[in-house]
């Protein structure tokens, strides 16, 4: 009941690529919207994917061996940092709630999973201004998966040693222990029941259609 009077502000789906962070964040931004909570979906990427396509451009295999791994770093970092503040006063300025497709969660992580420790503090200095959502979902699926859906969308790529450091790296954050594990290795149906379960207490009761949706959230695989 407490939830239902107050707002629900920022929401964040966060997880490694091809765990359906995009595809989610969309349907939750609809649902809302629809349960009369305006929405807007924010898509807070890095850069990371133009980066790399400039860097096969300019004849380089990827990012990283165009400007360094610290170059990569430095250029996620200010360009989330941008993306998230154009969000979260866009969102303010209209009252409207902000979904977002990936955090500051996932740049900490990005950094971990290239072992650059030492900008993560850099990184976290910079995104300290920005709230903590209300609700963080952490979208778990296993590597492999993630992996076999990239390659079927066939938009860019990723390697395993990536996809399994982001993985590590996720569950190692400081924050892991107050995320949402959502079990994202589901058919996106039942991902999107799990997450509008856990947010039904925010939403009016109509919304739900008095329909039992399952457990609040299942928990994702060790």
């Amino acid at each position: 009941m407490r939830r239902r009077k107050a707002r629900l502000r920022t929401v964040a789906l966060i997880g490694i690529d091809g765990s359906g962070k995009t595809t989610q964040a969309h349907r939750l931004a609809d649902a809302l919207n629809a349960a009369g909570r305006p929405a807007t979906y924010r898509r807070n990427a890095s850069g990371r994917r133009w980066l790399g396509r400039l860097a096969q451009r300019l004849g380089r295999p990827d990012a990283q061996r165009l400007v360094g791994r610290d170059g990569v770093l430095a250029v996620e970092s200010v360009l989330r940092w941008l993306a998230i503040a154009i969000a979260l006063l866009s969102c303010l300025l209209t009252g409207r709630t902000a979904v977002m497709d990936r955090y500051s969660a996932c740049q900490y992580a990005s950094i971990r999973a290239h072992g650059g420790q030492r900008w993560e503090r850099l990184a976290r200095a910079g995104y300290r201004l920005f709230p903590t959502p209300q609700v963080t979902f952490l979208l778990a699926v296993d590597p492999a998966e993630a992996y076999r859906r990239i390659e079927k969308r066939g938009t860019d790529h990723e390697t395993m040693g990536w996809l399994t450091a982001a993985d590590t790296a996720y569950r190692a954050l400081p924050e892991y222990p107050s995320f949402v594990l959502v079990d994202a290795g589901r058919p996106a149906e039942e991902v999107t029941e799990q997450i509008q379960a856990h947010l039904e207490t925010w939403l009016p009761p109509s919304a739900s259609g008095g329909e039992d949706v399952g457990p609040v959230v299942a928990q994702a695989r060790p």
